[in-house]
This record gives structure tokens, sequence and C-alpha cells, in this order.
């Protein structure tokens, strides 16, 4: 009988997201309180587990120590790109033609570009609201170590370059990294000045708002996509609002189960179906990765939420202390239900 109750309770202890379990109410309620559970969280498509992240659900599914029933039923009709479960394996199969997508390749990078250092964007209303940017750098110093922005580019939702320079750095570089930027010393002696290419990005981004009044919502500021963004800007000198930065190095979804952050060659490969960065690197196919990745997370579709974020003033006592007793009265799926994100969920841009 003991054994029965005790049994009763952990089921009844059990985490209605993670399924983790519980000897005590208590401890569950306290597990909620501080895992922020939420309808935006990866989930398994067999078993409905939530996971942290896309590699936690990967490693749910495929990998070394799998949930076998989902394993067995994933391996038959999952698509192991983004990770979704389908009615039949021809369900799967029509998918994938569309979820596995190629590199543009040189021949479509150079149909986009035009001349290489023409600059054709602008402070207007008009034009892409979602824009990618990538750098390529250059070694500056002593050693050579210092980053130095030495190319740049941004694209549209579409794969269209919107702007593409070599960029002349502030200080002499001491090593070009030839092997994989393929930049020579040439390229450099005329490129654009570090200061006009600063301008020119800043003033497109903010689309004629003042930097203070760029809100997360709504405004004409434009939506800026990139992975290793905070690197990418310093090095550029350019200074944006966090709001609207969307970058896939710090996306809680697209990192690593140690909640560090993957490289974009391997997010691209994972999660789009090819490669980029073998051999020299173009920022192009960075833009057009990172964009990709963005428009995938973006289209994720999940249950709206009035307030779907912790930090709304309507959820901050949600699970508060003083509401204990409360809590531990409640079910797990009913704690679920209040439950809400500690991180913006890109579904909600859409």
């Amino acid at each position: 009988m003991d054994c029965r109750y005790d049994c009763g309770e952990t089921q009844r202890n059990k985490c209605a997201a993670c399924f983790r379990q519980f000897n005590k109410l208590e401890h569950l309620v306290e597990h909620m309180r501080i895992s922020y559970h939420s309808v935006h969280e990866p989930t398994c498509g067999i078993c409905r587990k939530h996971c942290r992240s896309f590699e936690s659900l990967r490693e749910h599914l495929i990998g070394p120590l799998p949930k076998q029933e989902c394993k067995d039923i994933f391996a038959y009709r999952g698509c192991n790109i983004c990770l979704k479960v389908f009615d039949s394996p021809n369900s799967r199969w029509i998918h994938q033609e569309k979820c596995q997508l190629t590199n543009t390749g040189i021949i479509g990078r150079f149909s986009n570009m035009g001349i290489r250092d023409n600059l054709t964007i602008g402070c207007g209303a008009r034009g892409p609201q979602v824009v990618a940017l990538a750098c390529k750098m250059v070694g500056g110093g002593s050693d050579g170590s210092l980053d130095l922005c030495a190319r740049v580019c941004m694209t549209d939702e579409h794969d269209n370059i919107i702007f593409h320079s070599y960029v002349k750095p502030p200080i002499p570089v001491t090593n070009y990294r030839y092997e994989t930027t393929g930049i020579r010393p040439e390229y450099l002696r005329d490129a654009m000045p570090m200061r006009q290419v600063q301008k020119r990005i800043q003033d497109f981004l903010c689309n004629g708002e003042s930097m203070w009044t760029i809100r997360a919502r709504g405004g004409k500021a434009r939506t800026l996509v990139g992975h290793g963004l905070d690197h990418d800007l310093e090095c550029l000198q350019i200074e944006y609002r966090a709001e609207k930065i969307r970058d896939t190095a710090k996306y809680p979804p697209l990192m690593k189960t140690s909640k560090l952050s993957n490289s974009l060659k391997y997010l691209t490969q994972a999660y789009l179906g090819y490669e980029i960065q073998n051999g020299i690197q173009d920022p192009y196919d960075d833009c057009v990765a990172t964009m990709r990745l963005y428009m995938r997370m973006r289209s994720q579709v999940h249950k709206i939420e009035d307030n779907p974020l912790a930090s709304d003033t309507r959820n901050r006592n949600n699970f508060a202390s003083w509401r204990q007793s409360e809590l531990e009265k409640m079910s797990s799926e009913q704690m679920l239900e209040i439950s809400r994100s500690d991180f913006y969920c890109w579904c909600l841009d859409s």
C-alpha cells in the first residue's frame, strides 16, 4: 500500500512539460518556477515532451540514448532536419523536398550582386523590414589577432543583396587571412572607409527613426538578423537596439544543451540541410544562412497567448512564493498552463 501511495505521489509530481519526476510537490512547484516551460519550447511530436533546445530534442529522438519508442516512430516518419513528425512516410518525403535547402551557389550569388561595390541602401520607408548582415575579418595588431572588418554584406528575405562592399580598416592590416577570407591587399586599397560604411548601415537600419525611439514592435526601424552580431557590430562600430536584433548564436532553441552557441556552419548543416564555410568564406553565404534560419524559426506555429513572456507584467506573480499553497493544489498541467517563456520566441515576429 505504501508502495502504491509513493508511486501515485511521484506520478502526481511529474512535470507535464519535461516529464521529470519529484518526490515532493513543493519540489515540482520550484521546478516550474525556474524552468520557464512554455508552448514556445521545441516539443517532441510523438510523446509531447518539451525540450529546452532543438539540440536537446534531437538527442531525445536520434541521439546516443534516445527514447526508444520515439526513435522508432521518428525513423519511420520524422524529418531529420526540422525534427517534425508526419502522418506517413509519404507525407515526410513530400515535406523533405522543401525542407532540405541548397546553397545558392556562385551563379546565384553573382546574379544578385551586380557591381560588387555598388551600395544601394537608403533611408526611405520602403524596402525590406528584415535584413541579414555578415562580415569577414582580417587581422590587425602586431600579431594579426585583432579582428578588423574588411568585407560586409547585407541581404533581404529573398536572398537579394542590398549592400556589399570591401571596407578599408582604420588601422593597418597585418594578416589578410587569405585562406578563409580570400581578401588581398589590392581589394582594400580603394575600399569604402569604415566611417562611411558605418553611417550608411546605421542610417539604413534606423530607417529614419532616432535610436532612442526604436521599440520592439512597430515603427520603421528594421529587424537585423545575423550570427554573432555583437562581434560584427562592434567591429563596424555600430550600435543598435537589442529589441531589433535576432542573433542565431544567442537564440535559446538553437543553442547547445550546455547553453553555448553552435557555429553557423553546424546550424546550416543540421537545420537547413546544406554546407557553408568550406575554404574561402563569403559573407553572402552567411547572410543567406542566418536569414533562412530566422525565417524557419519565425514560421514555427505556437499557441497564441496575450502575454507570452514571463517578464510581462501580468505574469510576474504566476509562481510567486506567496502563492505556494495555491500552486500546490494545482495539477502539473494547470501549472504548465500558466507558465511562460523566459525568451522572446521569433514566431512572435510573424
